[in-house]
Order: C-alpha cells, then sequence, then structure tokens
C-alpha cells in the first residue's frame, strides 16, 4: 500500500484524473470490465485525492461523468450493433451471466440498469443490453445517472477514507504493522473475489450442461 501510494503520488495530478477517468469510461463503453474493474479505478482515484494528489470533488465528479456518459456510449453500442454483438465468440464463455442479465432486465427494467451498475459483468453489459432492448433512452437515462452519481460517490469517498485511514493507522501504530493490515485485507478480498469467480464458473458450467441436453437430439 505505501509502495502503490507512493507511485501515485509520483504521477502528475492531470494524468491522475486522465487514467481515472478513462478506466471508468472505457469499462462501460468498451467492455475493459473483463479485465479491469472501473471500480479499482474510482477506489485508487480517491485514495490520491486523501493524499492531496487530486481534489476529492473534482474526481467524484470526473468519476461520475465518465460512468454515465460510458453507459450512454454503452447503451448506443447495442442499440445499434446489438444483436451482432450478442452473437460474438468473446461472449460464449460469459453465455451464462448474459443470458441471466437479459433476464434481469426484462424483469427489472430501469431499475437492473441502476442495480447493475454495482456487479462488474452487469456493469460493462446492462448499457448494451438495454440499448438492444430498445429500452427509451430517457428511461434508460434516468436510471443510468442515478447509478452513476451513487455508485462514483461511493467508491471514490472509499478509496479517500481508506487512504486517510491507511495514514492515521500508520502514524499511531507505525508503518509496518499499517501495511501487514492492508496487507490482510487485501488479501480477505482476494479470496472473496475467487470465491465470487468460482461460483460464477460453477453457475456457468451448469448453465451450458444444461443447454447441451437440451440441444443434444434423442437417439432411439
Amino acid at each position: 500500500m505505501n509502495s502503490l501510494l507512493h507511485r501515485i503520488l509520483d504521477i502528475a495530478p492531470i494524468w491522475v484524473y486522465l487514467v481515472v477517468t478513462l478506466l471508468v469510461f472505457a469499462e462501460d463503453a468498451i467492455f475493459v470490465g473483463f479485465v479491469i474493474p472501473g471500480e479499482t479505478a474510482a477506489v485508487l482515484g480517491g485514495v490520491a485525492a486523501s493524499q492531496g494528489h487530486a481534489l476529492l470533488w473534482l474526481m467524484i465528479l470526473l468519476v461520475v461523468a465518465a460512468a454515465i456518459i460510458g453507459d450512454s456510449v454503452g447503451y448506443e453500442v447495442g442499440k445499434h450493433v446489438g444483436p451482432r454483438l450478442l452473437q460474438a465468440s468473446m461472449l460464449d464463455r460469459h453465455r451464462g451471466r448474459l443470458d441471466r442479465a437479459q433476464d434481469y432486465l426484462a424483469r427489472r427494467g430501469g431499475w437492473a440498469v441502476f442495480l447493475g451498475r454495482f456487479t462488474a459483468f452487469f456493469r460493462a453489459m446492462m448499457p448494451a443490453l438495454a440499448g438492444t432492448s430498445r429500452m427509451p433512452y430517457r428511461r434508460f437515462l434516468l436510471f443510468n445517472a442515478a447509478g452513476g452519481i451513487v455508485w462514483g460517490t461511493a467508491f471514490v469517498v472509499l478509496g479517500f477514507v481508506a487512504g486517510q485511514s491507511y495514514e492515521a493507522v500508520a502514524k499511531t501504530v507505525g508503518r509496518d504493522l499499517a501495511i501487514g493490515v492492508v496487507a490482510i485485507v487485501v488479501l480477505a478480498l482476494i479470496v472473496w473475489k475467487l470465491r465470487e469467480r468460482r461460483h460464477e464458473r460453477a453457475f456457468e458450467a451448469e448453465y451450458e450442461a444444461t443447454h447441451e441436453g437440451l440441444m443434444t437430439p434423442e437417439t432411439d
């Protein structure tokens, strides 16, 4: 954590703003969320703000704007090339979650757009699915903006609080112990993410097995 903070502080503030904004935007617009979650960038932006290397209000504004605009671009992509997009081979391994997202959107409508903002896969795909389903843009924008504001503010502030808490612990008990505490927290997050990923893979395997069984013709 200490090394990460120093690396962030070594970068000119303009680049911190730019990189965080682009990563949040790209996650929703071109599906970078499959590789790099935008929430990580938002949290790091908050950490930079906690160290006085960026303005908290400006970081929140940029992250929220990038989230809303990125989702709008994803919506337009889905609206114009949605059917072809859904058949892309890169989505084959996510077919189970994709069908679940489509079903969720059909059942919850605008609320699926809002709530999808807080799940990595849904965050990357829900805007395009909304566009593909021809959800009215005004309705999409309403829930998209609400989700972007809540999500962007929450994760930037989370990073800000984490950065300040680290410095407070470091001053009180020393940096070595603070780094140890942070390492434990990071390890716990990694374990949680791995369990979540394992659950998703199990769901996809079950989905594929079920659908392969349905598609296999019966023989006498």
